[in-house]
């Protein structure tokens, strides 16, 4: 007699009966509600379905700048849709806040090695922003595209809320979305972040970037992150460590 297929067995069945007790409580309680319109239905399926092919040149894309092997910190500009300005991110390697993307408050003064505050600069000036990223990546270390097939990436949603938006009557989808990036064999580094995905929880590993020096690698995930439209591509960059 194998007790184990029997017990196995009899937990399926318990969780199928607490689960139709569940069901016929919910639709208990909610006896008196109104069934939502047709209209209302499918404004809610059309407004969170993908209709169209994605647009990526109008999505917010991240590129990987450089390595600051002194500061410990990988450089990441993220370039944003309709020509706004950059934002250039310093992606920590190690300490308290490592695998965090921390907008920069102070620019690197490559004169004196040290930090100046950003708040005199026009940020509506893209050729001066532009030029200063261009100066940075000139002191930083490149840091070169490896084997992105060598990692595999896996997604789960962590929680699911709705967006209300101006002028539609059905809300969109977003999701809190676990990303999770490991290699393929099962042996090497590894990492993993949450994000804020609308309208559809996919994501897609685009590529990975090695460090000089480091056994640690960068790999550039790309998911549906800017509620625009029928939804825009937005990217994050993961830090994979040992």
């Amino acid at each position: 007699m194998n007790r184990d297929a029997k017990t196995q067995s009899a937990l399926i069945a318990l969780a199928r009966t607490r689960r139709m007790q569940r069901a016929l409580a919910h639709a208990y309680i909610h006896r008196d509600a109104p069934l939502p319109t047709l209209r209302l239905s499918l404004g809610f399926m059309t407004s969170t379905a993908r209709t169209t092919d994605d647009c990526s040149e109008l999505g917010h894309r991240m590129s990987v700048l450089g390595y600051g092997r002194d500061e410990g910190v990988a450089y990441i500009v993220e370039d944003l849709a309709m020509g706004d300005a950059p934002i250039v991110y310093r992606l920590f390697l190690r300490g308290p806040r490592a695998g965090h993307l921390v907008p920069i408050h102070a620019w690197p003064n490559l004169e004196r090695g040290e930090f100046t505050s950003t708040r005199g600069i026009n940020h509506d000036d893209q050729d001066a922003i532009r030029g200063r990223i261009a100066k940075l990546a000139a002191t930083l270390e490149p840091c070169p595209k490896t084997t992105a097939e060598a990692w595999m990436l896996s997604t789960r949603v962590v929680q699911r809320r709705a967006l209300r938006v101006a002028g539609q009557e059905a809300p969109i989808r977003k999701f809190a979305l676990q990303l999770r990036v490991e290699p393929v064999s099962g042996v090497g580094p590894l990492g993993s972040t949450t994000v804020t995905a609308f309208l559809r929880p996919e994501a897609t590993l685009v590529e990975a970037f090695a460090i000089p020096g480091e056994t640690s690698v960068l790999a550039r995930v790309s998911f549906t992150g800017v509620p625009s439209g029928l939804g825009l591509s937005k990217d994050t960059i993961v830090l994979l460590t040992e």
